[in-house]
């Protein structure tokens, strides 16, 4: 577990990120991994010297099994709020799915990391059928959570994809809208996700805009080690790579 900013906290599941907010003794938790990753997540809150019950609320930055696990366990096993983005709380719900499936990776078998990746994510619990009851929040406002996270409305990964902004200590969770590595990409540093999983629209280049407007040289992502630059340069970057 890396402190990327006081009491931002960055923790690892399985090729992905969870980010836990600290006031006092009070949590907010950002994201939950997949199924098999809430065994780490809960580690990490102990390591804080805390227990899932001290989790105020839970953030989605969007509804993809890979950031869903721990949010679905701890609200079932503890009754923790779910919040998301109003056009995000449906996807949540799975009155619809906006998810890559195992048939859309068959063409790429043949590459270089995808058939370990699937593996190994299957192992983390992929396949599993996970939704849950979110409340929406206002994107642009501060929540009254610890860490005051400010939504970001960052639609194109998915159609209610959001960042949060944590404007004390200049950080951005960016979720899926901007990453930093995934096992899919050759690349490291600020980069958008192989198109194979975006699923609002392919709106992901509107969607930097709205990061790049943010005052904040913390950069931690749904994947890949957090960066410390403007969020504009890493912005920036990430759209060079796309070209």
């Amino acid at each position: 577990m890396e402190e990327v900013a006081p009491n931002v906290f960055r923790a690892s599941g399985t090729d992905v990120n969870v980010v836990i907010l600290r006031d006092g003794g009070a949590l907010t938790l950002i994201d939950g991994g997949y199924p098999g990753d809430v065994a780490a997540v809960e580690d990490a809150i102990r390591r804080l010297g805390r227990r899932p019950q001290d989790v105020e609320a839970m953030l989605l930055t969007h509804a993809h099994i890979d950031h869903m696990g721990a949010v679905v366990a701890f609200h079932e096993q503890y009754g923790i709020p779910v919040l998301t983005d109003p056009v995000e709380v449906a996807h949540a719900r799975r009155d619809y799915l906006e998810q890559a499936t195992g048939r859309d990776f068959v063409p790429m078998l043949h590459k270089h990391g995808v058939l370990p990746w699937l593996l190994r994510i299957a192992r983390a619990g992929a396949t599993r059928q996970l939704s849950v009851e979110a409340g929406g929040f206002a994107p642009g406002e501060a929540l009254d959570l610890p860490g005051a996270p400010v939504p970001v409305a960052t639609h194109g990964h998915t159609s209610g994809h959001t960042a949060f902004h944590l404007p004390g200590p200049g950080v951005v969770v960016t979720g899926d809208a901007l990453v930093t590595a995934h096992p899919l990409s050759k690349l490291r540093g600020p980069q958008l996700l192989p198109q194979v999983f975006d699923h609002g629209g392919h709106h992901t280049l509107t969607a930097l805009d709205q990061l790049a407007a943010l005052d904040a040289d913390t950069v931690v992502p749904g994947h890949g080690p957090a960066v410390f630059m403007p969020v504009a340069a890493a912005v920036d970057q990430a759209r060079r790579r796309a070209r």
